[in-house]
């Protein structure tokens, strides 16, 4: 097993090359008039290499390791998959770690420990290849605030030497196509952030890298990024890596989430995950007249009740247990008063990985 993932792997780093060459093997049997269990066998070998391709991961990280200093361990074997068309969220208290991440990702922090694969290639190895397909946005914008959004962009436009109808493009994109004479300086945090990923979008990337873009914005500047990003990644199809230590407004628009604590990954995954682990944690209570009763009824069923401020609690099951249990208590005599589902929302599961 372990020597197909091994081969999986290499598939998936090869994997245009393969499937450029899978191509041409089956346009050739298809010519020589090759029987058809052969063409079937080539045509399941594409379908599978293109797979490969679609799941291919925009980032991936192995064992990334930073430190400031021999006292002071900031990332500790940092294992990254960052699916190519996803927005990852990336989480975790202030101070967790998430900023030097992306520094590192980008160059910007020399790394000390571990590879870095951006595109399927060795960041090390082709970095200026690399970032000329990402956009990026680290810590605070930096705009020259004595110009235009337009003078803003035209500035680098020239230094991208890219063309210069990308810089109405994506000032529309961005909703800032109205703001004419209107300095940078006078623009709200929202809108500076907003003129911040215009520019990051100036070049056409396909992979955005994004730090703390909505802190400190109020609601409505939230869900203008937040719509903004939406639209980013369903309309131009480009990958998005977003930190932040705001779960509660991630989740509303995240596919995939990392969350990272004292420089450590605690859970990665997509956001389904994450809900079914919010699902699990959810508890059942159960309001009666006889708490202990209760209590021993539930034990023999092999539950693990506990008693809290008058109700009993168990592990969320199904509502057919949760049936059964119910008609056991009223057979044995005991009122029930309430049965209620006590939901754990993704932030208190965010604040239980990075207490523990």
């Amino acid at each position: 097993m372990n020597g197909f993932k091994k081969k999986e792997n290499q598939y998936r780093r090869y994997g245009e090359t393969c499937s450029v060459f899978l191509f041409m093997m089956f346009g050739k049997c298809l010519h020589l008039g090759v029987n058809k269990s052969r063409n079937k066998l080539v045509s399941n070998l594409i379908g599978r290499f293109c797979i490969l391709k679609e799941n291919m991961n925009c980032i991936e990280t192995e064992d990334l390791s930073f430190r400031f200093n021999a006292n002071e361990t900031v990332l500790n074997n940092i294992n990254l998959q960052i699916p190519q068309g996803s927005i990852y969220g990336f989480l975790g208290p202030n101070g967790a770690g998430k900023t030097t991440t992306l520094k590192i990702i980008l160059g910007l922090l020399k790394k000390q420990q571990g590879t870095i694969n951006i595109f399927n290639k060795s960041f090390e190895h082709n970095r200026i290849e690399i970032l000329q397909k990402i956009g990026s946005l680290i810590e605070a914008p930096s705009l020259y605030s004595h110009l235009t959004a337009t003078e803003n962009l035209i500035l680098l436009q020239k230094i991208y030497q890219c063309p210069k109808t990308r810089v109405n493009e994506v000032l529309e994109i961005v909703g800032l196509s109205d703001t004419g004479k209107k300095k940078a300086g006078q623009f709200s945090l929202g809108m500076k952030q907003r003129l911040s990923i215009a520019i990051a979008l100036l070049h056409s990337p396909v992979l955005l890298i994004l730090d703390e873009p909505i802190n400190g914005l109020d609601p409505n500047g939230i869900i203008k990024i937040r719509e903004l990003l939406k639209k980013i990644n369903a309309e131009y199809k480009i990958s998005i890596l977003i930190s932040s230590h705001l779960l509660s407004e991630i989740e509303k628009f995240v596919t995939h989430v990392g969350i990272i604590h004292k420089g450590n990954i605690l859970f990665q995954g997509t956001l389904y995950d994450l809900d079914l682990k919010q699902k699990n944690s959810s508890l059942i209570s159960f309001e009666t007249n006889n708490t202990n009763k209760t209590l021993e009824i539930f034990k023999t069923n092999n539950l693990i009740p506990v008693a809290h401020n008058g109700h009993v609690e168990i592990p969320n099951v199904s509502k057919e247990i949760i049936s059964k249990l119910n008609l056991q208590l009223v057979s044995n005599g005991i009122e029930v008063y309430q049965i209620t589902t006590i939901k754990t929302d993704l932030e208190t599961i965010f604040i239980d990985l990075t207490k523990n």
